[in-house]
């Protein structure tokens, strides 16, 4: 939504020099903590499920995180535009078929952090 009645773009408007603050872009990060006795296929989940996560959700970006050292095996970072992407990606049809797939790459149970982007 609009934030003010000035719909001027960034950086347009000689009143409000760039930069500008509209909604604040969204990550999700889903994590997959190291967990005693469980499995997790690296390839298969770069290979196949983030594709069809990224095919399902359509974000702006998307990273791949394979865990070195810390809490966590494996993470999946998307960046959406707004959380109102985010939600609409989250209710697209193919969300049922990217959650079935979990259990083809992991026996971790994945926890999902949303946040707000503060700055890039």
């Amino acid at each position: 939504g609009d934030r003010g009645g000035d719909s001027a773009p960034c950086g347009h408007d000689a009143r409000r020099p760039t930069p500008c603050y509209g909604p604040a872009m969204i990550r999700v990060s889903v994590t997959y903590p190291t967990t005693e006795g469980a499995t997790f296929d690296h390839e298969y989940y770069a290979s196949t499920h983030v594709p069809l996560a990224v095919a399902a959700w359509n974000p702006v970006r998307t990273e791949i995180d394979k865990g070195v050292d810390g809490p966590n095996v494996a993470a999946v970072h998307m960046v959406f535009a707004s959380m109102d992407d985010f939600q609409a990606a989250l209710g697209a049809p193919a969300t049922a078929d990217v959650m079935a797939d979990v259990a083809n790459y992991t026996t971790i149970v994945p926890q999902m952090q949303i946040s707000e982007i503060v700055e890039a």
